[in-house]
């Protein structure tokens, strides 16, 4: 073996000792991660094991000593703002975003429409009523979180901290608070280099455009030397929690648990019942995998601590790494579910994967994946005919038509804004159930936050009260309301900001009218929508979208067949007009 297969020549390979700068501590991570999976023996393992926790000291010291401009610019995307761990989000950083959100507050008391998308709050009024903060499973989380909370106590603000928690969780502590605002420190379902940070204001959802965009604006002057009357000295942000007045230790799940049962008449969700049901259900088996991430400390009480040969969680132990997955709920990831659920006899089979932050969620039967395209209009469906519940649905422009031939036969309408959970807020408690592609949702009468806690008891209730799987229960939906095949994929890009934009307006070519080549057919674009990148519907209702990530240097790409061997050749059809513009080779 070579020095550089050895621990010691992967840490002299990517890491200069005394230069963080100069440093790849996560390309050292993510060779020493593969050696650890792949090891012989639990010695060899152990190794690795140990080459990884002195690497994390290397990043430890960069979150807490970093004093450089981040590596990436402060840009708050469509769901807060996320870089690298060390280079771009560390304590410093973290701090200076922090007081910006403060005096977003100051400058709200002179701009009226800031004023009112912070729920008309004074900065007294926020000092008074606080904030909720939290983080998920990343390194580095508590650190960073008491940064945060420095902050927060050094300028009187009431804290309310959660500790590791879930975004849907920390959404509900808002409301059942009467908080002014949240922070929660995560990147959601980045890899594991990845930090992030989320602001929410008092309604408990992603905040509106003016307010991140003055976060943005107003962080980047604080990083760059503009004067900050709310910052404190590096040793200060480093205090111990416990040396701190002001605050609150919150119990996020609590508020959870009181908000769904103070609002079960607007959903139709009797969370005691069903808790009880869970315990005393013997044909059901229920298997979450939480992908290490901050759900694992939850799902148990979530679900009345039910005997473990009901519930089983994977991957519930701490590991920062994900043991080397990009820890999102795709296919790949739902396999140790599914041939999990494959093994047990139990008629119910409920089987859901959980990201690190807690919302997004993807659900199996053990026979059938079913992705929010299918369990958002699912869900709808739910409450709208078995909980008897009226109303429009809400999905991005990106999800399924399914939801839209439903509320068509259904006579409801359907609300269909561009990509982001934030673009819900105009029907918010209007709608039945807000749901995106990328497998968040939420539903009337609870955070404007997605949350995949609400979606698997909602998964829970679908199966126990109609005594059926989830599978069985989408077949019964596509079977009246038709069949549709989603796909979706992205492509890593150089380019960024106002020439990627420049770049995707080349897409402009293909108009309604245009014929398109999607496999040895022609398809005709009857219809273009644009609110969001640029989504092509074809004559026979299927379609290709193409937009740009909010929170990474990607182009994303969507893909909806209504002949399940097309939504492959609509991919192809993708690829093909992203190498026209010059993205792809």
């Amino acid at each position: 073996m070579s020095n550089n297969g050895t621990t010691q020549g992967i840490i002299e390979q990517h890491i200069t000792s005394g230069n963080h700068a100069a440093s790849d501590y996560f390309a050292a991570l993510k060779t020493c991660v593969s050696a650890r999976n792949n090891s012989a023996n639990d010695t060899e393992q152990d190794t690795w094991q140990r080459a990884i926790d002195t690497i994390y000291t290397y990043i430890e010291d960069e979150i807490l000593t970093n004093t450089a401009q981040p590596v990436q610019t402060v840009k708050f995307g469509t769901s807060g703002w996320r870089g690298i761990l060390g280079k771009d989000i560390f304590v410093q950083s973290v701090a200076y975003v922090t007081c910006a959100i403060l005096q977003l507050y100051k400058l709200g008391e002179g701009d009226q429409d800031i004023h009112n998308a912070l729920g008309k709050l004074t900065y007294r009024d926020m000092q008074k009523q606080g904030c909720v903060v939290g983080f998920d499973n990343r390194f580095g989380g508590e650190l960073l979180a008491r940064a945060v909370v420095n902050i927060l106590c050094a300028n009187e603000i009431k804290v309310y901290y959660a500790g590791e928690s879930t975004t849907g969780a920390l959404s509900a502590s808002v409301l059942r608070n009467k908080a002014a605002f949240s922070i929660n420190l995560t990147p959601s379902h980045n890899p594991m280099e990845y930090g992030g940070f989320k602001y929410n204001a008092a309604d408990a959802g992603p905040a509106a455009p003016i307010l991140t965009d003055t976060i943005t604006a107003t962080a980047r002057d604080f990083l760059t030397g503009t004067p900050c009357p709310f910052m404190v000295s590096q040793e200060q942000l480093k205090r111990p929690l416990d040396s701190l007045t002001g605050i609150i230790e919150e119990d996020a799940l609590a508020s959870w648990q009181d908000l769904v049962t103070a609002n079960s008449s607007f959903h139709g969700i009797n969370y005691a019942e069903l808790k009880t049901a869970i315990a005393s259900r013997d044909d059901l088996i229920i298997c979450v995998d939480a992908v290490h991430g901050a759900s694992r400390n939850y799902l148990h009480r979530l679900l009345g601590d039910p005997e473990a040969s009901r519930l089983t969680v994977l991957r519930d132990n701490a590991d920062p790494t994900f043991g080397g997955i990009a820890p999102e709920p795709s296919s790949a990831n739902m396999q140790p579910t599914i041939a999990f659920l494959n093994k047990q006899s139990s008629a119910l089979k409920i089987g859901a994967i959980i990201d690190p932050d807690g919302d997004r969620i993807r659900f199996t039967d053990g026979k059938v994946e079913i992705s929010m395209n299918q369990f958002g209009a699912m869900a709808y469906h739910f409450l709208h005919e078995v909980k008897q519940k009226k109303g429009m649905v809400a999905k991005t422009v990106a999800s399924s038509n399914l939801a839209n031939a439903v509320a068509e036969k259904l006579g409801e309408k359907v609300f269909e804004p561009r990509v982001g959970f934030k673009e819900f807020k105009p029907v918010l408690n209007k709608a039945l159930v807000c749901f995106e592609e990328s497998d968040g949702i939420s539903i009337t009468g609870h955070t404007p936050e997605k949350d995949a806690f609400i979606g698997l008891i909602l998964a829970i209730d679908m199966v126990l009260t109609q005594n059926i799987s989830l599978g069985e229960y989408l077949h019964e939906i596509e079977q009246t309301f038709g069949h549709y095949y989603p796909g979706r994929g992205g492509i890593t890009v150089s380019q960024q900001g106002k020439e990627l934009l420049q770049t995707l307006e080349q897409l402009e070519v293909y108009a309604r009218g245009t014929n398109v080549q999607v496999g040895e057919n022609n398809k005709k674009i009857r219809e273009v929508i644009d609110i969001d990148g640029r989504k092509m519907i074809f004559d026979d209702g299927s379609w290709i979208m193409i937009r740009p990530s909010g929170t990474e240097p990607k182009v994303r790409f969507y893909v909806e067949a209504r002949d399940p061997e097309e939504t492959e050749l609509l991919v192809k059809s993708a690829h093909s007009m992203l190498a026209q513009i010059g993205l792809l080779p």
